[in-house]
């Protein structure tokens, strides 16, 4: 016949403490008794005679003291620490402040000499329950499962879970039930696999705290600068292999020795233990060794870092990092070669380019959108003693303030939010020992224009968000379409700025001031676009030729691959045109086109391009005009024209004098100014009169 367990009976407080406590009595004496448990927390028995009771703590007693018969064989069991959660307060630094939460001030200050008495003394235990008048506080709260009494300011909870009843109160039990001697073994060999278990925990956490610091040895002696770090007494903890070569001592006689005892250099010394300085970077020399020393406190742990980056080392990797760059393409595209035209205008403007790439003055290029500055810039940048160095190119306008803030002077990890970790590189970084180039510089806020000038000024930069001065080598080359001098005065944009950007300057000329270049931009963009042999009417010249051309070269290529889009048998028709640059009628047009068809087979760069008498005729009219003091207005012209007996439309007048002005004879103006004639025109009319009078 089966023997009827013993029955104990547990009365805890809280729901909370019951369960913990009678998992663990289960654990331990379920196989030879039965456990029943209540708390006042949910609801007590009505009468408990001849029981073997155990009371949770003595704090209970009045709480259960109406459940109690007089037969009842009561028990106050003593706590100790759960075992289970000691190595969270084992992890924490010697010297941690935390803060010891529980219920009860008796249960606070019992706890708290329990883990002292256990042997974790390495803490800083602060006392704190509900009604406490006055407590000091810390980031951690270590509490026994009472995470709802834990004040809100506390940044971190460590859960050591309900304690548990002891190995006395446990042997008293068996005594009381009159047990201990036949079951005592059984139930010490659970209480010591319980302690193995634990053993078993702590072995395993030791070994991957081995295995983590045998990998965290390999980093630090497998990267290229010297890592040095000691705590707040001077001892050095971590001396990696890098710094071996540096001070000539190894790592192992290192560690554990006073800073002094391994560092001999006082200026050293004095930069890495002051901790009044701000100072953050210095150079040094050791055993003849040059090095960038970089220092950084770890206020937390008391610790100091230091970071020993070899120049040498580092100039080497620039060089790698630039020839990345120019790996990636950041480079230089274009060349001088690549800027066609062999107008006296677009001549000019190269010549004059080509000398100012023999400088590292700041450059800016000034000309209508479409003519071509990045081509000139990255002309330039191949042209001057920076072409093997990188060549970024930027669009002011593209970008809002903040983005192109970050884009040109980098950023700092943590600067803002979705900054990446480890910050990153600005474009002037990037393009340190050459040159970038910055487009549409006219529309930057006045905010960016104070970050600018200072970089220009200073040849340093600070990242976004950061404290450490970066020193640069890098030329900048702006670019605008814009009237910086009418902004400035606008107040729009600075004037300092304004003359730091413009130590040179260089004027990129518009299409309509070299019309002459025309067919031969035609044919590059053609041989560009196809592979084909494609044949142009002659009137299609003549028109684009004719074309005013407000978007410039961007314009006329964005026509000519319209024209390839839609073209027939490879052949570009009039009705191939754009709308917009059908203007003026063939018979026109193909009398401009022959007129440039014979540009290409003559050797003059301008000839006559319009008969003599026509020529002479409106070059009079705008004489007259010029010496009485007149503008010279199309409608005006042929007024004149028709009393001199020339009889043109006031389209063919339009075209003569497209022609004449691209001979550099006249400048035409929109409204009062009118059309006038240049210096060239005023001495060819000279000589005309002239030539007239003598014959």
């Amino acid at each position: 016949m089966m023997e009827t367990k013993k029955e104990i009976v547990l009365l805890a407080g809280t729901k909370e403490t019951r369960i913990a406590l009678s998992h663990q009595l289960q654990s331990i004496l379920g196989d030879y008794f039965h456990i029943k448990s209540y708390s006042s927390e949910e609801m007590l028995p009505t009468r408990l005679e001849n029981e073997v009771v155990i009371l949770s703590s003595y704090l209970i007693k009045r709480e259960v003291a109406h459940c109690l018969d007089n037969s009842c064989r009561v028990i106050t069991a003593r706590r100790t620490v759960n075992y289970e959660y000691l190595n969270q307060l084992l992890q924490l630094p010697e010297g941690t402040d935390v803060m010891y939460v529980n219920d009860f001030p008796q249960t606070v200050e019992q706890s708290v000499q329990t883990l002292i008495h256990l042997g974790i003394n390495h803490l800083n235990y602060l006392p704190y329950y509900p009604g406490i008048s006055s407590y000091q506080h810390a980031d951690i709260a270590v509490t026994p499962g009472e995470m709802h009494l834990v004040p809100k300011e506390v940044k971190r909870i460590i859960n050591i879970g309900v304690r548990l009843i002891d190995i006395t109160t446990i042997t008293e039990i068996l005594s009381e039930l009159g047990v201990l001697d036949d079951r005592a073994t059984g139930i010490s060999e659970r209480f010591t696999e319980k302690i193995i278990q634990l053993s078993k925990k702590l072995t395993h956490a030791n070994q991957k705290a081995l295995q983590f610091n045998e990998h965290l040895d390999k980093v630090l002696n497998g990267v290229n600068d010297g890592i040095l770090s000691f705590d707040h007494t001077g001892m050095i903890t971590v001396f990696n292999e890098e710094l071996k070569h540096i001070f000539l001592t190894d790592s192992k006689q290192a560690v554990g020795k006073h800073i002094k005892q391994i560092i001999k250099d006082k200026e050293l010394l004095n930069f890495l233990t002051d901790t009044a300085s701000e100072q953050s970077d210095q150079f040094f020399t050791i055993n003849d060794t040059n090095v960038m020393v970089h220092r950084f406190a770890l206020t937390a742990e008391n610790t100091m870092i230091a970071t020993f980056k070899n120049t040498s080392t580092t100039i080497s990797m620039e060089k790698a990092a630039r020839y990345e760059l120019k790996r990636k393409g950041y480079i230089g595209k274009y060349f001088f070669h690549d800027i066609i035209g062999d107008s006296e205008a677009i001549v000019r403007a190269k010549n004059i380019a080509k000398k100012l790439a023999a400088t590292d003055l700041s450059l800016l290029l000034q000309g209508e959108s479409g003519t071509g500055k990045e081509l000139f810039a990255s002309a330039i940048h191949n042209e001057s003693g920076r072409r093997n160095g990188p060549f970024l190119a930027v669009n002011c306008s593209a970008l809002s303030e903040d983005l192109l803030e970050s884009e040109l002077f980098g950023y700092e990890e943590g600067a803002f939010t979705g900054a990446k970790k480890g910050g990153k590189q600005g474009l002037f970084e990037q393009a340190e020992g050459g040159t970038i180039f910055l487009d549409e510089i006219g529309d930057i806020s006045v905010k960016l224009q104070t970050r600018l000038l200072r970089v220009l000024q200073e040849k340093e930069l600070r990242r976004v968000g950061g404290t450490r001065v970066l020193p640069i080598d890098v030329r900048v080359i702006s670019a605008t379409n814009k009237d910086l001098a009418s902004d400035i005065r606008k107040g729009l944009f600075r004037e300092d700025l304004y003359h730091r950007l413009n130590v040179l300057y260089l004027k990129i000329p518009a299409l309509r001031e070299r019309k002459g270049d025309i067919p031969l931009l035609l044919n590059h963009f053609l041989e560009m676009r196809s592979t084909k042999k494609i044949k142009v009417e002659n009137e299609v010249v003549g028109h684009l030729i004719n074309r005013s051309w407000t978007g410039n070269i961007r314009e006329l290529k964005n026509a000519i691959d319209y024209m390839l889009a839609v073209c027939d048998e490879e052949k570009i028709k009039v009705n191939d045109l754009p709308q917009e640059v059908m203007r003026i009628k063939s018979d026109e047009t193909t009398f401009a086109a022959e007129a440039f068809s014979e540009v290409s087979a003559t050797s003059e760069k301008l000839p006559p391009l319009i008969a003599p008498n026509e020529e002479a005729a409106i070059m009079s009219c705008i004489y007259r005009n010029h010496v009485s003091g007149k503008a010279s207005s199309r409608k005006g012209l042929l007024k004149d024209l028709e009393l001199e007996g020339v009889k043109l439309t006031e389209a063919q007048v339009r075209l003569r004098l497209d022609l004449m002005e691209q001979k550099g004879f006249i400048v035409k103006a929109k409204g009062r100014q009118g059309t006038r004639l240049t210096e060239s025109g005023l001495s060819y009319m000279k000589n005309e009169l002239n030539r007239s009078q003598v014959l």
